[in-house]
């Protein structure tokens, strides 16, 4: 049976080694460049609308118009939906490595590619920066499955979920560092040229020549922390969990695993023939058999993350708006272009400082011992609660205590990550088949995508004012900034209650958790009971 397959029983066991720590910092670093691409394209749409649509006959600066402002912030999300189906499906057929250095490659090649967008008008440049942004995230994508099964797979039964987490919470690193690297760079360039605001002198306000290097570089520094993980991931041996149960190469499996593990294990080629064999362990995606054993949980993952990221994407990619809104950023004609960079990028890395990062490591503290079913439910609860208390008072907020909005604000960011956004991540790459880990582990996270889509996309148009001299040029009017945050109240609270359908993993083999140590059909009338929901 898996469950006594000698390497497997090894992993399990195994105590927390350096070994551990390697593998996180390298997978890690994957999402440390997912979260600084995906995000810093927020801090620079602002003074993308400056350089290239700003007519100086207007009162107000340039903004972008909301078409191309969707696609900007939009498409990259795209490319990661198609990445998550396409390399978690590739990472079951070919396996986790393979297809490992790949994503990595396309992310290095595709930030730089972003930086250098060209274009002989305005139109031509957002259309290149779009293209490339749509293959850095389609190369995103292949990060999240993969990077949470390699993990899981490495991980010993006792630590396995703060080893996930861990990976995971590389994120608010990267956003952290998407508004430090946009910090000094602004700062820089405000130094260097002392430009007047836009309401000062028009034409003075944009340095254009000069201008345009900012927004380039602060996204082309997303390609150096993937390119320094490179020569490493391609180091790391397949995971054994693959190579003995879908590769069904046990010599290989013990092979590896001595080298990392430093210890003698035998080949069991018997042992995973027979297991090969087993009827339970042959049913695909598609089967009745996978539907009654793990349909319901799949569910669980796809829908939780889908309801989470609507709320989590719309709050990160316009916190700027909100910002603006509560009157924690000046008017765009009080500042200059940098300095309108300088105002977001000090915001977005004060929110990620005091709530975004520390959220993540309490995840990482907290989920083997509370489990991942009960921060789940605690983080959509307060997620619930803090929503609808900046929403139902919020002319309060607005002009009477901005800073009290600021801190309740980043109180949902702190239980989106010591919460939700933590958990849906981790527990798809516990829960199923080895040989079905990686696909349904990306069928879920592209939930989540389709999730941040509709945030995304959504929020963009409905947060716009209910009258219409305060609408963004070339906007409809929506439903505002208040009606908005009670919507993403409701969806939170839909999200609490999906929660439901997800299983508890804690403490247990992945073996244990999918059915794969059951050896034939005699315990096809138990298998249900192995995971309790």
């Amino acid at each position: 049976m898996a469950g006594e397959l000698g390497v497997l029983n090894a992993l399990d066991a195994a105590k927390t080694q350096w070994y551990h720590f390697t593998a996180i910092v390298i997978a890690g670093m994957g999402f440390f460049t997912d979260a600084y691409d995906l995000f810093c394209i927020s801090l620079v749409t602002k003074l993308l609308g400056r350089i290239y649509y700003t007519d100086i006959t207007k009162d107000k600066p340039g903004a972008l118009p909301p078409n191309i402002q969707s696609a900007v912030t939009g498409v990259a999300l795209c490319g990661t939906l198609a990445g998550q189906l396409f390399f978690g499906w590739l990472g079951d057929k070919l396996g986790r490595k393979k297809v490992y250095g790949l994503t990595l490659m396309l992310m290095v090649v595709c930030s730089i590619a972003s930086g250098l967008s060209f274009g002989s008008s305005p139109n031509g440049v957002m259309a290149t920066l779009c293209f490339f942004r749509f293959w850095l995230g389609f190369g995103i994508g292949g990060d999240y499955p993969l990077s949470a099964t390699i993990m899981s797979e490495y991980a010993n039964k006792k630590t396995r979920g703060a080893f996930i987490a861990a990976v995971f919470a590389m994120q608010g690193f990267g956003i952290l560092a998407g508004g430090i690297v946009a910090l000094i760079v602004s700062t820089s360039f405000d130094h260097k040229y002392k430009v007047p605001s836009y309401e000062e002198n028009r034409e003075a306000s944009l340095v254009l020549p000069v201008f345009d290097y900012v927004w380039r570089i602060i996204l082309m520094f997303g390609a150096v922390p993937a390119a320094l993980t490179y020569y490493w991931r391609m180091k790391m041996p397949e995971t054994a969990r693959y190579t003995a149960l879908v590769a069904k190469n046990a010599t290989k499996a013990a092979a590896d695993m001595s080298k990392v593990l430093n210890v003698e294990l035998e080949s069991e080629e018997e042992k995973v023939q027979k297991l090969a064999n087993a009827e339970n362990n042959r049913f695909g995606l598609f089967s009745t058999e996978f539907a009654k054993r793990h349909g319901l949980h799949l569910v669980g993952t796809t829908t939780t993350w889908f309801l989470l990221d609507i709320a989590f994407y719309s709050q990160n990619l316009f916190q700027k708006d909100i910002f603006s809104a509560i009157g924690w950023i000046p008017p765009a004609q009080e500042m200059n272009a940098i300095h309108e960079v300088y105002r977001i990028a000090k915001a977005q890395t004060l929110i990620a400082l005091c709530s975004t990062v520390p959220g993540y490591w309490f995840t990482v503290a907290f989920i083997d011992y509370m489990g991942r079913f009960a921060i789940q439910l605690m983080g959509f609860f307060f997620m619930t609660v803090f929503m609808f208390a900046l929403a139902i008072p919020y002319d309060h907020w607005k002009k009477d205590n901005k800073i009290g909005f600021v801190v309740m604000y980043s109180f949902t960011f702190f239980f989106s990550n010591f919460g939700p956004n933590a958990t849906t991540f981790v527990v798809p790459a516990e829960i199923f088949p080895a040989r079905l880990r990686s696909t349904c582990h990306g069928i879920s996270a592209a939930a989540g995508k389709a999730g941040a889509i509709v945030g995304a996309f959504g929020f963009l148009y409905a947060a716009q004012s209910k009258n219409k001299a305060d609408v963004d040029p070339g906007y409809r009017t929506g439903i505002g900034i208040k009606n908005s945050l009670i919507m993403l109240g409701v969806i939170n609270f839909l999200g609490l209650l999906f929660t439901f359908l997800v299983p508890e993993s804690k403490g247990k083999s992945l073996e244990e958790l999918s059915g794969e140590n059951e050896e034939d059909d005699t315990t096809k009338g138990d298998s249900g009971r192995t995971i309790p929901v």
